[in-house]
């Protein structure tokens, strides 16, 4: 899989930009603020609706202009695709596939399918549980589209139950009981917060022999005692053996049952794959707050690529991104993660400066300055 062209009008910062590009890697050059990351982020935005710099999509929206649209052709088996999808902030976002109008825009996920390294994925060892729970449900949904529906349905009903929850705290301490339509939002909580559950639990499954290798060679020469870099599940209730949403489901209502007078004072959901996260350890060790700069780099840079590998492992290779992580790389690192990747259908790798990029991925290149795209060859 590859993008062959790209098409940009109201992005960031582009009225407008088209830009050619082939399979293969493709080295965008420019210094900080010219606008080379609005362009492999646009290319993010049309396989996953979202954006690895930004939470919403205010941003993305050149200042002045109401709506951006995002156009790309892509190329799958010898097949090509118009992907195009129009953002519009305050409203809904609409997509289409050869022109022709999808009935919602989140049908566009995983058509086009992406990995980015970015600096901001340091934020994947030493951040909050929040952002770890997103590099699962990011990955699950390019793997599984469909449950990007079931995360926004989860994600409606949360919000419902715990407005429900928030207005019914007084009632609950006064008269010492809970409303009888609280049962019911516990019921859809337990129905879609087990599928997501599962699919993060086997996710995680599937993911660790590809995290085991990725570690080891991209931290080769660790210290003998951290060499393995570990992700366990740690959800916010106790749960039993089983992975069957069924079970999941009812793990989930019983622990509900129990924290139901928390719930009710605190006027919150505490219970849910909204409270869970992802234990990230090397050798024995939690890598939050036990490791060091580099072997941060190296686990969030191995998550990275065991995602491409168990992506290439589905099917076909996901479009690789490599957002100004160089300059963040010492040289060993910097020609091993080159030699890891370069065999990948497309890398899309931008840079401040070429000295920065490892020859191996050069190949095409282009000049990011002033708002222009210009193509050096």
């Amino acid at each position: 899989m590859h993008v062959a062209a790209l098409s940009l009008h109201n992005f960031r910062s582009y009225e407008s930009a088209e830009v050619v590009l082939e399979a293969g890697s493709t080295a965008f050059i420019g210094a900080n603020g010219q606008g080379k990351t609005n362009l492999v982020e646009a290319i993010d935005y049309l396989a996953t609706l979202g954006s690895h710099r930004v939470a919403s999509d205010t941003p993305l929206v050149r200042v002045g202009s109401e709506q951006a649209v995002v156009r790309a052709s892509v190329v799958k088996n010898g097949r090509t695709a118009l992907l195009d999808v129009e953002i519009n902030p305050g409203k809904s976002n609409r997509a289409r596939i050869n022109k022709s109008p999808l009935t919602r825009a989140r049908d566009l996920v995983g058509i086009l399918r992406t990995v980015v390294f970015s600096p901001e994925d340091l934020a994947l060892v030493k951040g909050d549980p929040a952002d770890r729970r997103h590099f699962l449900d990011a990955l699950m949904a390019l793997r599984t589209p469909r449950l990007a529906g079931v995360k926004s349905d989860y994600d409606r009903v949360l919000k419902q139950r715990n407005a429900l929850l928030k207005s019914a705290g007084r009632r609950f301490r006064e008269a010492g009981e809970a409303p009888s339509t609280l049962e019911v939002w516990n019921e859809h909580l337990c129905q879609l917060g087990s599928e997501l559950l599962a699919a993060r639990l086997n996710l995680l499954d599937d993911l660790q022999p590809y995290l085991d290798k990725s570690y080891a060679q991209v931290a080769a020469g660790a210290a003998q005692d951290r060499q393995r870099a570990l992700a366990t599940y740690k959800p916010s209730c106790v749960l039993g053996e089983s992975k069957d949403p069924a079970d999941l489901a009812l793990d989930l209502a019983r622990a509900i049952e129990e924290r139901r007078r928390d719930e009710l004072d605190r006027g919150i959901s505490l219970v849910g794959p909204q409270r869970d996260d992802v234990t990230l350890t090397l050798g024995e060790m939690p890598a939050k707050g036990y490791a060091s700069h580099g072997e941060s780099w190296s686990f969030a840079l191995a998550l990275k690529l065991a995602s491409f590998e168990l992506l290439r492992a589905d099917g076909d290779d996901p479009v690789l991104i490599l957002d100004d992580v160089f300059a963040e790389l010492d040289r060993g690192r910097r020609e091993q993660l080159a030699h890891l990747v370069a065999d990948a259908e497309q890398v899309l790798v931008t840079a401040a400066v070429a000295a920065d990029v490892p020859e191996e991925l050069l190949g095409q290149r282009f000049t990011v300055a002033d708002g222009e795209v210009r193509h050096d060859g």
